[in-house]
């Protein structure tokens, strides 16, 4: 992992370096409630990111089938058309597992925020399997840190091209750390919790996953984990194969499912993230939103209410 961690290390300084990875610069406001910290980080570029967005000309693409075009406003949308299909050589680390690129996120929340795409196109969200929490097992077990998954347009994904994503443990970022610390220290796998701050429907297990863990054994308990967390909350396919939107955390010995019915809090964007204890915001008015409706309250209104 020394060689993969030298690449990423890397890959990131020549594409800061070229200007093809554009980190976001924020201010942070901290935001306590129930025992739990969370940090509000007012990220400007993410506005002008919007912006840009909704400024760009439509585009005639093929639809997600490959039938007949439609009008897209703001850019292609369709599968082949995506960043992570074919992606950028500047962003590019590797392959790592048998189906997966290490993309470096173009828009990072932090240091080394890397993107685990597959490399063939599926759906976001079709369901997990034991390819994706390989690569995560092999992060989690060398590097530590936080692995997590946005599952669809209401949990805050992008993208619709298949992919996990992680980031380093580095003071700041968001983990599962201060969750875990108010669950039961005798906690056992296989035992769905709930944690007494969290109001909306969420299910938490116990995984051997981490830091030294046997990555093979970690992957298969998270595959474990995640099936019976899905079964808990009632999370399945539809007839077209796909999931209810949900995030996905997984760090710090467990991992972590919330069902979600909104990506928005009064404007504000809800992702993974959020639940690990980071909030990010467009407009710094939104830093005093989130502080005096309290950040549980945000994140209870994008999840589900019932379990």
């Amino acid at each position: 992992m020394t060689a993969l961690l030298d690449a990423i290390r890397g890959k990131t300084e020549s594409a800061l370096a070229s200007g093809d990875l554009s980190p976001l610069e924020t201010s942070e406001t901290v935001v306590e409630q129930n025992g739990l910290r969370f940090i509000v980080r007012w990220a400007e570029a993410l506005a002008r990111k919007d912006a840009a967005k909704a400024a760009a000309p439509a585009t005639e693409e093929k639809s997600a089938a490959g039938a007949e075009k439609v009008i897209l406003p703001g850019g292609p949308r369709d599968p082949n058309f995506n960043p992570f299909l074919n992606p950028d050589p500047a962003l590019t680390v590797g392959p790592i597992g048998t189906r997966h690129t290490i993309v470096l996120n173009k828009f990072p929340v932090c240091l080394h925020h890397l993107v685990l795409a597959r490399r063939e196109f599926a759906e976001q969200l079709t369901p997990l399997e034991l390819c994706d929490f390989e690569v995560l097992a092999q992060l989690l077990s060398t590097l530590g840190g936080l692995g997590f998954y946005n599952g669809g347009a209401p949990a805050g994904a992008s993208q619709r091209h298949k992919h996990v994503q992680w980031v380093p443990a580095d003071p700041g970022n968001a983990s599962l750390a201060q969750l875990a610390a108010g669950l039961p220290a005798d906690a056992q796998p296989g035992v769905v919790y709930r944690h007494p701050a969290l109001s909306m429907a969420h299910a938490l297990l116990k995984v051997d996953a981490g830091q030294g863990a046997d990555q093979s054994a970690s992957a298969a308990a998270l595959l474990v984990a995640y099936h019976q967390a899905r079964a808990d909350l009632g999370l399945e396919p539809g007839a077209d194969g796909l999931l209810p939107s949900f995030n996905m955390l997984a760090g710090n010995g467990w991992l972590l499912l919330v069902p979600r019915s909104q990506e928005h809090f009064e404007g504000v964007s809800i992702n993974a993230l959020s639940f690990g204890g980071t909030i990010y915001v467009r407009q710094p008015e939104q830093v005093e939103l989130i502080r005096q409706t309290g950040p549980l309250q945000a994140l209870a209104s994008v999840g589900r209410t019932s379990f």
